[in-house]
């Protein structure tokens, strides 16, 4: 994925740090166990999000369930697998998978090479993956299929590329038998993934204004004067994100959920908006600083 789902570290109290960490420690030894030791090189904050929306009520158990691979020595305390992180830790590989293999499409032989020789690494994880996940991989394929369409024309609409992104996200939730639950986590779903399509646009509009890629910010404002308007269509969709998350029964997991909802994610926005992303994705889960 892209990296833009993080919570504000600063405001989430010690238990609820420990429970991210744990999460995302217990999602990245679930992805070596089941995709290979290649497969972790592709973890990401977006997936370890989701892993926390599916996770029980209660939380998932901590324990020191095993050592890091980083290193092998230092043992942590981490989420045993279950359901939850057996899911987000499939789905993050063909995600991944089929990124990489859309960017080598996308780019020149030498600037896609990156991308071609880390998609050849993946493919055994992603194998494995879809054999246990077939109708994420058909939902993924179908919708980046229709995204491609509306490159090819150069469509210059926002909804219709941010829709599709957002279908495709929609379809990680897997059916569990409580109609009102399932519809309530799609929607959610459905706005992150429309918001993080647009937010990565907004990210790389420079690059691809200057590349010639396709961009559909660059289409529908090509004097670059959007961003009120861009701003305003990311609003809605943290709106709707919010008032469906509210709905949901969360437990233990409800305070870092929302810390991510109402604080991570308008954080993110801005440094966007203002040019500090790039500096502040790389660190892990940053220090918000006013």
């Amino acid at each position: 994925m892209f990296g833009y789902v993080r919570p504000v570290r600063d405001e989430l109290k010690c238990r609820d740090l420990d429970l991210y960490r744990a999460t995302y420690c217990g999602l990245c030894q679930t992805m070596r166990r089941r995709c290979g030791l290649l497969a972790p090189m592709v973890l990401n904050f977006d997936f370890t999000f989701l892993a926390l929306l599916l996770a029980p009520e209660e939380g998932e158990r901590l324990t020191d369930c095993g050592r890091c691979h980083i290193p092998p020595f230092r043992r942590k305390c981490m989420c045993c697998s279950s359901p939850a992180l057996e899911l987000a830790a499939d789905e993050s590989v063909i995600l991944a998978y089929w990124q990489l293999r859309d960017k080598v499409s996308d780019e020149t032989f030498l600037r896609g090479l990156p991308a071609r020789l880390s998609s050849m690494l993946l493919h055994s994880a992603y194998r494995r993956a879809v054999s246990r996940r077939p109708e994420f991989d058909r939902a993924v394929t179908e919708q980046l299929r229709l995204l491609h369409q509306l490159e090819k024309e150069e469509c210059a609409s926002l909804d219709r590329p941010a829709d599709t992104f957002g279908t495709l996200l929609q379809a990680a939730v897997p059916k569990a038998g409580d109609s009102a639950r399932d519809r309530t986590m799609e929607q959610l779903l459905y706005h992150l993934g429309r918001w993080i399509y647009l937010i990565d646009a907004r990210d790389d509009l420079d690059e691809d204004h200057e590349r010639g890629n396709y961009n559909p910010i660059v289409l529908r404002f090509p004097d670059k004067d959007g961003d009120g308007q861009l701003q305003m269509t990311l609003e809605h969709s943290l709106n709707l994100m919010r008032s469906a998350c509210a709905l949901l029964e969360l437990g233990r997991q409800e305070a870092l959920i929302n810390n991510v909802l109402y604080l991570g994610l308008p954080v993110i926005q801005r440094s966007v908006f203002d040019g500090s992303w790039k500096q502040m994705k790389k660190q892990k889960i940053w220090r918000n600083k006013p």
